[in-house]
């Protein structure tokens, strides 16, 4: 599966990078196939790794923020892996002239 999640802390002002960080941190350190971008992480692994990766990283900002917002996507494919980038590849094999 691949989860897209996005972790906002709330009420500590506009620059939230700090706090982001360590949400992305804690994905980085879960050793799962991840990236991240302007607007999500994305996480890939089995329901039970991703999902205490997500609850992880929304207790790091937890830890610091007063609230925090979290927006979740998943695809469940069982028996699908490195999705993260396959599913890149058949899209820019499509653009391809």
């Amino acid at each position: 599966m691949i989860v897209a999640f996005s972790v906002t802390p709330l009420g500590v002002g506009e620059d939230v990078g700090e706090y982001v960080a360590d949400a992305v941190r804690v994905v980085r350190e879960s050793g799962l196939p991840n990236r991240t971008d302007a607007m999500f992480t994305s996480v890939e692994g089995e329901w039970d790794e991703v999902m205490d990766v997500v609850r992880r990283a929304v207790a790091a900002v937890e830890r610091r923020a007063p609230r925090v917002s979290l927006v979740l996507k998943a695809d469940i494919r069982p028996g699908v892996t490195d999705g993260l980038t396959s599913k890149v590849e058949t899209v820019e094999r499509h653009l391809a002239p």
